[in-house]
């Protein structure tokens, strides 16, 4: 029951609709008996700052920062943590009192997956898509001591944007490439491939993947960030020569935990925020 004493977190949009962190985070604080409760607000790019002042002014203890946001909401906060300086975008956020502070789960939610199946420290690894996901991820895995990284990416542009971030801030070990013959090349000798590009997100579930069996190799860990459908075109094509996969959804449950952890100070559990979501799908 939602009384007066009632602690208020959620997500910010535009859209929001389509959002599972609701159920996610509502399952586990009735699962842990905490007074909270999870709302999906629907913010429009004009109204950011008067989002922020009013979450300060209503009490909200914190929010995620979905699309549009992760980067404008930058200047209405008082404060960031340094994961979310480095990446330059924003995608949850702490409220104390009238101090809002933000935070970058994004990266860790993708790190946490991966190792579910293997360490990223020392390996190499190839990141299609050069967006706001692959910038937390590829800033997140440098961090966590990944040897090196690879960004192939359709714009040439943007991957050298990217790889020029990396170096400059974190003295990386970074190439850029385009989705050609040197991304064959690249996975040949790769031990992670991580798709941060919404190819094959429902409903074009019949996109060609960027990346097909014969170039991948069985001790290859392959993961999409795409989550629905479950079973990605890239995925799919993984299971083909027997790499080892990470669902889109682990990167979504990790980094809505680490975001729970970071308003309540309690680390929930991961079976209730798989099954809820499992529950979304079926």
């Amino acid at each position: 029951m939602i009384t007066g004493k009632t602690n208020v977190v959620g997500v910010i949009g535009d859209p929001v609709e389509h959002s599972l962190s609701p159920p996610m985070h509502n399952a586990a604080f009735k699962h842990l008996k905490m007074d909270y409760v999870y709302v999906p607000y629907h913010v429009k790019k004009g109204m950011l700052s008067d989002a922020i002042a009013g979450s300060k002014s209503l009490n909200i203890k914190g929010l995620n920062v979905t699309i549009p946001h992760k980067t404008n909401v930058i200047k209405y906060l008082d404060e960031l943590d340094k994961s979310a300086e480095l990446i330059g975008a924003v995608n949850t956020i702490k409220f104390d009192g009238n101090h809002a502070k933000g935070y970058n789960t994004d990266g860790i939610g993708a790190v946490k997956a991966i190792e579910e199946v293997n360490s990223v420290k020392n390996k190499k690894v190839i990141i299609l898509g050069a967006g706001g996901a692959a910038r937390a991820i590829s800033f997140q895995i440098i961090m966590d001591g990944a040897e090196s990284i690879v960004i192939a990416n359709r714009t040439a542009a943007n991957a050298e944007q990217l790889q020029r971030d990396l170096v400059e801030k974190l003295n990386a070990n970074v190439k850029s490439i385009d989705l050609g013959e040197k991304l064959e090349i690249e996975l040949s000798n790769a031990d992670i491939l991580i798709n941060t590009t919404p190819i094959g997100m429902y409903p074009n579930v019949d996109q060609e993947p960027l990346v097909k069996a014969e170039l991948m190799h069985e001790n290859l860990v392959v993961k999409d960030c795409v989550y629905n459908p479950l079973q990605t075109g890239l995925i799919k094509e993984a299971e083909k020569c027997n790499a080892k996969v990470v669902s889109g959804l682990k990167m979504l449950i990790y980094q809505g935990m680490e975001a729970f952890r970071i308003w309540t100070g309690v680390t929930p559990p991961l079976e209730i925020f798989e099954r809820s979501l499992k529950g979304q799908f079926e």
